[in-house]
């Protein structure tokens, strides 16, 4: 299914980070001026179906085309892509290493540090089977593993003065999302599991945020304006009962001096 013919469907943080990336080459290439990207941008991480996402991109080069798999795996069926992976080993020696964004995690992955630290950022990943294995060693150094809300992670990691963290250890997974399991060694190193959600989540949670308080100083404005007009209707009810008051003194005052 495209998105031509599934506007109504859902948009996935995937799906908008896809987007966002067409807009950020636009933008490079002098396609778009800086408002017009920031005015798109906005529109991408408020887009909630596929139909309000489509037609952001549909005049520049690399136009997104978004495509839904439906059924029980939802989102992430269209993210378990099949083939070898993109990257399968990293190591860090006395230094670094980070795999982050848009890459397809292998069925096995390695990686290795001594005296040095690396990150395996899944939340933009493609996974090439349903269930992949990170095997980690760490010696006097560490490993920091991020995956995303939804994805299931085992951990039987086995350390010798180090630790492997399984705080995320089962915690249930959506339907059809992959399952990481992570194993290795670790010697005076740790290996880390964390959930976080994508930057895009937390644009959109911001931009809902905003949305709430917005909504919420809108209502205290018009509450503010209705008191406001009653304090208004009340004081011109009191101005003419006062006037009526004095009227009423005054043919009081004629009605007496015609008397005398």
């Amino acid at each position: 299914m495209t998105d031509d013919a599934v506007p109504d469907l859902r948009a996935s943080d995937a799906d908008r980070e896809r987007v966002a990336e067409v807009l950020r080459d636009a933008l490079a290439e002098g396609r778009l001026d800086m408002a017009e990207f920031e005015e798109r941008l906005d529109a991408t991480y408020r887009a909630r179906t596929y139909g309000e996402l489509a037609p952001i991109t549909r005049d520049l080069p690399g136009a997104v085309s978004l495509e839904k798999q439906a059924g029980p795996g939802g989102d992430w069926a269209g993210r378990i892509v099949g083939g070898e992976g993109s990257s399968r080993w990293a190591a860090a020696v006395m230094a670094g290493f980070r795999r982050a964004g848009r890459w397809t995690v292998p069925r096995r992955f390695t990686c290795f540090t001594f005296w040095g630290g690396g990150e395996l950022d899944l939340r933009e990943a493609d996974f090439a089977a349903r269930e992949v294995e990170i095997n980690c060693v760490a010696i006097m150094g560490g490993v920091n593993i991020v995956v995303p809300p939804g994805v299931e992670v085992v951990v039987r990691g086995v350390g010798v003065m180090g630790g492997f963290d399984d705080a995320q250890t089962g915690v249930p997974g959506d339907p059809g999302a992959p399952r990481v399991v992570v194993t290795g060694f670790a010697f005076w190193g740790g290996v880390g599991v964390e959930r976080k959600v994508t930057w895009a989540a937390r644009r959109q949670e911001k931009l809902d945020r905003k949305a709430a308080r917005k909504e919420l100083n809108s209502s205290f404005r018009d509450d503010v304006q209705r008191s406001h007009q009653r304090m208004l209707e009340g004081h011109e009810d009191l101005m003419r009962e006062h006037r009526e008051e004095r009227r009423r003194q005054r043919r009081e005052r004629r009605d007496r001096r015609y008397e005398d």
